[in-house]
């Protein structure tokens, strides 16, 4: 960067849940940036090939598998980029899952695995980082991916809205309590970015008409499109911006858009 303030040269960054789609964008768009990048998930397969694909900065992304949704695994994700690095700047909480249905058709445990990895797994991964922060003494930043359903809940992903209402909750209340630490603690609420996770729901002619009606933009997201905005609050840009959600979305929750003529 020529200007150091949104310069991430040489940062530390954990990207949980890094190994495809937001968090794959966001690990790559650091990594070209100078920062020393970690990507973790759940399978290795996955995990080996965004590490190679996204290695073009000047550092080689290294990987780390970990479920998130496994409480004994977190602590030694963390550990293991303290004893490769030295130390940890940055968390970008990206891991997450959904399940879209009516309300009254979820099941215990669809219930129970998006919570556990959206919420717990969330607040085990960030918790972990924020220990290690306070006792290096050196400040540090946690962005978590928050959603637009904490804004307004979507139909048919009432277990995930919930998760992500928590994600904001958590962190405004870490940033509360971290400050003094010089931790801080934003949220990114993507809006609907198309991914490859996303490509099917949104082919279907019917979504693309209701979002170019209802987005000022007048198109879906791209994951690029959330990098500017990682790396400002990553850099010392952001260094007096803590507890607060930016919601990248193209403008879709300005207001709400009607059918009324306007001349």
């Amino acid at each position: 960067m020529s200007d150091s303030l949104f310069s991430v040269q040489d940062r530390v960054v954990l990207v949980s849940g890094g190994s495809r789609g937001i968090g794959r964008s966001l690990a790559q768009g650091l990594a070209e940036r100078g920062a020393r990048v970690f990507i973790s998930g759940r399978d290795l397969t996955t995990l080996e090939q965004t590490a190679r694909e996204i290695s073009t900065g000047m550092y080689p992304v290294e990987l780390i598998v970990c479920d998130v949704a496994n409480s004994t695994a977190i602590p030694q994700m963390v550990e293991t980029v303290i004893q490769k690095s030295g130390r940890i700047d940055s968390l970008i909480n990206v891991a997450g899952v959904n399940v879209r249905k009516r309300v009254e058709d979820y099941t215990v445990e669809e219930f129970d695995k998006i919570l556990d990895i959206n919420m717990k797994g969330a607040f085990l991964v960030a918790q972990a980082v924020g220990r290690k922060l306070i006792a290096q003494k050196t400040g540090g930043t946690i962005i978590n991916i928050d959603s637009l359903n904490s804004f307004r809940p979507l139909k048919g992903v009432q277990p995930y809205a919930m998760s992500k209402a928590a994600v904001s909750m958590m962190t405004r209340g870490m940033a509360m309590e971290w400050g003094e630490h010089g931790i801080r603690v934003n949220a990114i609420a993507p809006g609907f970015i198309l991914t490859d996770l996303t490509k099917k729901l949104w082919s279907d002619p019917v979504m693309q008409s209701w979002n170019d009606a209802n987005c000022p933009m007048k198109r879906l997201g791209e994951t690029e499109d959330l990098i500017g905005t990682a790396i400002f609050l990553v850099s010392d840009a952001a260094k007096f911006l803590t507890g607060q959600v930016i919601y990248v979305d193209g403008g879709i929750t300005c207001g709400m858009q009607w059918p009324i003529p306007l001349g």
